[in-house]
């Protein structure tokens, strides 16, 4: 059994293919081998988890989740503890393994009760059992009662393969309303301190709403080998560090040009060529859009401000966007058209998605293989896509896929979970960053970074997967107490003072 952390990259399968590994297992195994071993797996990290627990409420739902918590109920009677279930089945309808462990648990002298306990008090820990992978509707009648009881409880709730309620693809709620941009409450699904994700890591748990719904994540595979399947995404772990050779000079790390900063939003700009600067960029030149703008920045010295019309694109990497307003539509037409590699950030997603002939040039762009990253926030991104935001964060991995296809690019769709998707290549899910981030300027900060990532010679996919995670990581080691503002994350944490 693992803990799931930011260190290590892991592979995400849907699923279908979660299915076609449960098949496989099922065809090499004895019959109810595989509950089992998945309720032992549960009930061992349960213990792990509270081993000083004694009363355990396990809710159990009609399938085989529910089965797996059944089992998991057998181990904790058997090692003393006291566990009491909550079981939802019908003894004419349930699958044939959550019904054999039903029986063991009957033999075994577990508890049952017809509905949670009345006193939450005297739960030492909760296990959700509610509804696994297979799950499409939203949590009704009896189901959000009892994940109502479940969010109440004082004790942290452990979920079996993933909270009840959610999308193990999406990270979306159940049954939610992509024409409504309202998310759900918590009695919509369980929100864990926990998960056990048991024979494969689902994608849903860390993207959308999978981080808040799933708390720490661990992984059992059930001592079931599936490294031979395709994954159908890729959690990003931490990246490579790149040595900086003693015999290099500012040219060997890359030149990065950020082009934006219309009239008063020329700070995002600036915190986007600060990023850059301070990410390992051989040189960073500003040209700023607002023609009565500074033409130098004497807190940052290091940045060269140049006029837009006389500035040679010719060996850099250009970021472009960043608070560029309106202006930054009458400058794209240049930009998209020269083969330098490419950021495309804020203003001038907005005016790709509002004018069809940018669009035309983009996709051209894409189709001479000329480099370039998208970086939307969903919002963005629905402009893009010409759908609402809700539909966007409804399904994130296919939202940056199809972006991607769309514009033969690489793209960076932002938000809990940030989804990196480029044409022909397994999607990856970034597993670090927090709330933390939801401050104005860290947008501009991540695609300065990524310019200098681009710039230092990574492939776009390499380029975005690597900015993404340092960003969020730099995100996590925030000192405490210590408020996070764009222009100290945008020098590479060096916090305040």
């Amino acid at each position: 059994m693992d803990r799931i952390t930011a260190q290590h990259q892991s592979p995400l399968f849907d699923i279908a293919a979660t299915r076609q590994q449960e098949q496989t297992a099922a065809a090499q195994l004895p019959p109810h081998a595989l509950m089992q071993r998945a309720g032992l797996a549960v009930a061992r990290l349960a213990l792990a988890l509270a081993p000083h627990a004694r009363g355990v409420w396990i809710a159990c739902g009609p399938g085989n989740n529910g089965g797996d918590g059944l089992e998991a109920a057998v181990h904790l009677q058997r090692w003393g503890k006291s566990p009491w279930v909550t079981w939802l089945g019908d003894e004419e309808t349930s699958p044939t393994d959550a019904l054999l462990s039903l029986a063991r648990a009957r033999s075994a002298g577990v508890c049952f009760a017809a509905e949670g306990p009345t006193d939450l008090d005297q739960s030492d820990l909760c296990i959700d059992a509610l509804l696994g992978i297979g799950s499409t509707r939203a949590l009704q009648g009896r189901l959000a009662a009892l994940a109502q009881q479940l969010n109440a409880s004082a004790a942290p709730v452990l979920a079996v393969d993933l909270p009840s309620g959610l999308n193990a693809n999406t990270g979306a709620w159940l049954g939610a309303d992509t024409r409504s941009s309202d998310a759900p409450g918590p009695s919509a699904a369980v929100l864990a301190q926990h998960t056990l994700s048991l024979l494969s890591l689902k994608p849903g748990l860390f993207t959308a709403h999978g981080r808040d719904a799933s708390g720490q994540v661990w992984f059992d595979d059930l001592a079931l080998d599936n490294a031979a399947q395709p994954c159908s995404a890729t959690l990003l772990g931490e990246p490579t560090a790149r040595a900086r050779l003693h015999a290099s000079h500012k040219g060997t790390f890359g030149d990065v040009a950020v082009i934006g900063g219309a009239r008063g939003m020329t700070g995002a700009a600036l915190l986007a060529a600060s990023a850059a600067l301070h990410s390992g960029a051989g040189r960073v030149y500003v040209a700023l859009l607002d023609p009565g703008a500074i033409a130098a920045d004497t807190a940052q010295p290091d940045l060269m401000f140049r006029d837009l019309n006389s500035l040679d694109f010719k060996g850099l990497t250009l970021v472009c966007g960043c608070g560029g307003g309106d202006s930054v539509r009458a400058v794209l037409p240049r930009i998209l058209a020269n083969p330098s590699p490419l950021v495309l950030d804020a203003d001038a997603l907005n005016a790709v998605a509002s004018e069809p002939q940018l669009q035309t040039l983009l996709i051209a762009r894409g189709q001479r293989g000329r480099v370039t990253v998208l970086t939307p926030h969903p919002l963005e991104a629905a402009r893009l896509l010409l759908c609402s935001a809700s539909q966007v964060q409804f399904n994130r991995l296919q939202a940056a896929q199809q972006l991607a296809e769309r514009f033969h690019c690489s793209v960076v769709l932002k938000g809990s979970g940030s989804v990196i998707a480029a044409p022909g290549q397994t999607p990856a899910i970034n597993p670090t960053g927090n709330a933390r981030l939801a401050t104005a300027g860290t947008g501009d900060v991540l695609a300065g970074m990524l310019g200098s990532a681009l710039a230092s010679g990574l492939p776009a996919f390499s380029a975005a997967c690597e900015a993404v995670y340092r960003h969020g990581a730099l995100a996590d080691r925030w000192p405490a107490g210590s408020p996070l503002t764009a222009s100290h994350l945008a020098a590479n944490g060096q916090g305040p003072g």
